[in-house]
């Protein structure tokens, strides 16, 4: 009986063991089960999280996202973000590259009421071993906002001399190029400061004297007799006007979603008042025709690249140009408007290095003349 009684024992502990360990794989696999669905959840939040983000921000903040987007296109080519300072003036620029003794620095102006950033299309198309500086003008996006006396051509001059000296640009010659407001910049800053350039290009540059007017600059002189000048057609408020801006300021025009347009605006609206001021020391008697009258001092080889079709300076001043400077190289764009670094900006990057590798090879020609 007693050995009888001893076997029931020892299979109820086998059962009880049995049914322990049951319950403990059970709640191993339910753990575990458990742990696996907090991954899954897990991973798709941090996947859900920034496509929400993107589309809140697209719905709502479309100018932070724009900002966001440039921000991601410099670290993708390299671009930093850097500032100097000459006293309590403040340059922000972005650069790529260290500077060389074989081939020049390329430092980039942009247009009015742009930023650095506008040049990212053609530095795109730029050897990565090439140093590249795009600077904000004056006022513009991070460079110190001050007063009138530095938004004229000559106060830009000025400040773009004082930032060459800051990040030592001066201590070998450079490439300079300008566009629109930053090619009356740079072919005046050519006239003031020869030694420091290697050669310039001037795409579609303000401050000349045009043989044929284009309506924009003729509605310039309506708003010259406005006591009160309420609408410029590069000042856009409203979706409408940065439409219409596009439209004068391209030959095609880019075909943006109305939540990219309006984060454009976004970006655009708050600094109005301050372009307002700029564009009227441009169009004033000290800038208007500055490049023009500086033109006899300008010694460094030059090129000219100007859209055909612009509707906001005449490409007729492409030939202004080629008749007073003798180094000139005119390159015209068919089917190319204002705005040539953005429809054109490999064209645009390949004539640049073309030019400057022209210039290189002539230098080392003269140097064995000599």
């Amino acid at each position: 009986m007693r050995v009888k009684e001893e076997e029931e024992e020892e299979e109820e502990e086998e059962e009880t063991e049995w049914s322990t360990d049951c319950r403990d794989t059970q709640e191993e696999e339910s753990d575990r089960a458990r742990a696996e669905m907090e991954l899954i959840v897990l991973s798709g939040g941090i996947l859900v999280l920034p496509v929400f983000v993107f589309i809140a921000s697209f719905l709502f903040w479309p100018g932070s996202l724009l900002k966001a987007y440039n921000w991601f296109w410099r670290q993708r080519l390299g671009l930093l973000v850097r500032y100097s300072h000459c006293g309590n003036y403040r340059f922000c620029y972005s650069s790529r590259g260290t500077p060389r003794d074989a081939t020049p620095t390329l430092l980039l102006l942009h247009g009015f009421s742009a930023s650095k950033d506008m040049w990212l299309p053609v530095v795109n198309h730029l050897p990565r071993d090439l140093h590249v500086v795009c600077v904000d003008m004056p006022g513009h996006e991070g460079t110190s906002r001050t007063g009138a006396e530095d938004y004229s051509i000559q106060g830009q001059v000025t400040r773009v001399h004082q930032f060459v000296q800051s990040i030592g640009l001066d201590k070998r010659p450079f490439h300079l190029v300008g566009t629109s407001m930053g090619g009356n910049v740079a072919g005046v800053y050519a006239a003031r400061y020869p030694a420091q350039l290697s050669g310039v290009t001037l795409m579609c540059p303000a401050g000349l004297v045009y043989p044929t007017e284009t309506e924009f600059i003729r509605r310039l002189r309506e708003l010259e007799n406005t006591p009160q000048v309420e609408s410029i057609p590069l000042i856009p408020s409203t979706p409408q006007e940065l439409d219409d801006m596009l439209k004068l300021c391209c030959y095609t025009p880019p075909k943006l979603h109305r939540q990219v347009m309006q984060g454009l605006l976004d970006n655009r609206i708050p600094n109005n008042e301050f372009y307002k001021e700029v564009f009227m020391e441009l169009v004033g008697e000290k800038s208007r025709h500055l490049l023009q009258d500086n033109l006899h001092l300008i010694t460094s080889p030059v090129q000219v690249v100007w859209g055909t079709e612009d509707q906001v300076l005449d490409v007729s001043g492409a030939a202004v140009l080629e008749a007073r400077l003798p180094n000139c190289q005119v390159t015209l764009l068919e089917k190319c408007g204002h705005s040539v670094s953005l429809e054109r900006p490999r064209k645009t990057a390949n004539l640049i290095m073309d030019f400057m590798s022209a210039q290189e090879v002539g230098c080392e020609n003269s140097k064995k003349l000599s």
